[in-house]
């Protein structure tokens, strides 16, 4: 956590309020590196935490009323305690609503429990970088440690994604809930989405992360995230009357079954259960490939994955596609693809440190001449999960 980021916050908290918080957590966002939209389809994942996150900071109220305050424009919004509902504006406010609403429901010693909150972090919005998880796992942390909850982190990371199901409107798996609480410094998050096991496999100390955001509008709540999640699942009833043994979710079906039977399928269906069905194998041989050192045919994983996404689950656009492109051309980029729910948002690369400042000059510099205007380009690192301060 940037130290910065949560001493800027005390002093917008007293600002507000006019004294101390209580409590205070921290939860960072994520990069998926591997695996898109295979959370839902209880696939795989290869993600990080990063080493940008989001404070949230509380104290008791008296009277009912829940205020909160976005600290990067001190925006104040408020609710009621005893009755919790979706709002209309501002958006951000729903995500903490959710999570408090979902505290509540499994928690009732703190059903007229009202506080005072602000949020404050440096996850660039609309990045595809998570920040919505982060806010839901720092408040949830937060109000926890406020309120004496002891709630471990797979049963918060639930409770966040029900929470943005519910008041976000948006149908999210659980891979930005547990990346956000699971982090470990310099190490890649292995997430089963079946049994949610999770382990933590070591990066080589060579390489990095690049993400560059477009800037091109992501905004998965207009229902195109939830229109994939639907022709994933219809896909699997497909296959579950199709093949020999039992079909749950995608995960249960092979890129050999997915060629023996999709011609039976509607085309833009079965083109879309593809990208899932890939993804889970490409993650499999990228944790392997990892182990035994083999960086550079990790990379063209990382290509043959967007890839997949531009073509069969089309969930990318035109910035993504550029960058991606671009970053083919650049010997230096061992790999590139969109990170996240796609639409718009963030590019992840893969490159070596020392190369990082050449990368970005290159990126940025193309993505001007193309678009008229710089994509913003970050270098990240992989951190440690959400935790009370």
């Amino acid at each position: 956590m940037n130290p910065t980021i949560y001493e800027e916050a005390c002093r917008k908290f007293r600002e507000a309020f006019d004294h101390e918080h209580t409590a205070a957590a921290y939860s960072p966002g994520r990069v998926e590196i591997l695996g898109n939209h295979t959370d839902y389809n209880e696939g795989f994942v290869l993600s990080i935490a990063i080493d940008r996150g989001t404070c949230f900071l509380v104290s008791p109220a008296d009277d009912g009323v829940c205020r909160c305050v976005a600290g990067d424009v001190m925006e104040t919004a408020t609710f009621g305690a005893a009755t919790p509902q979706r709002v209309a504006e501002p958006t951000w406010l729903n995500y903490i609503i959710g999570t408090f609403a979902k505290l509540q429901e499994s928690h009732s010693s703190i059903a007229d429990c009202a506080f005072n909150g602000l949020l404050l972090g440096n996850i660039p919005l609309g990045a595809g970088l998570s920040s919505s998880a982060a806010l839901e796992m720092s408040c949830g942390l937060a109000l926890c440690a406020s309120y004496g909850l002891s709630v471990d982190k797979l049963d918060l990371a639930q409770l966040g994604q029900t929470a943005e199901h519910d008041y976000a409107g948006v149908r999210c798996g659980l891979l930005d809930q547990i990346s956000s609480l699971y982090g470990k410094r310099n190490h890649l998050i292995m997430t089963d989405f079946r049994t949610l096991a999770v382990e933590t496999i070591p990066l080589p100390e060579d390489i990095c992360f690049l993400v560059c955001n477009t800037r091109a509008r992501h905004a998965l709540v207009d229902g195109e995230y939830n229109r994939r999640r639907e022709q994933c699942e219809e896909a699997a009833a497909f296959f579950a009357g199709r093949l020999k043994h039992p079909v749950s979710a995608l995960r249960d079906v092979t890129t050999t079954e997915w060629e023996q039977h999709h011609a039976d399928m509607d085309p833009e269906t079965a083109r879309r259960a593809l990208h899932p069905i890939g993804e889970n194998e490409r993650v499999c041989i990228g944790r392997d490939l990892l182990a035994k050192g083999d960086v550079e045919s990790f990379g063209r994983l990382m290509f043959e994955s967007h890839a997949s996404s531009r073509a069969n689950f089309e969930n990318s656009c035109r910035e993504l596609d550029f960058l991606v492109d671009t970053a083919g051309n650049i010997p230096e980029i061992l790999g590139a693809r969109l990170s996240g729910g796609g639409f718009g948002g963030s590019a992840v690369m893969l490159i070596h440190p020392n190369d990082i400042e050449a990368v970005s000059s290159a990126i940025t510099a193309a993505y001007a001449d193309e678009f008229g205007h710089a994509c913003e380009v970050c270098s990240v690192a992989a951190s440690d999960g959400g935790h009370i301060i």
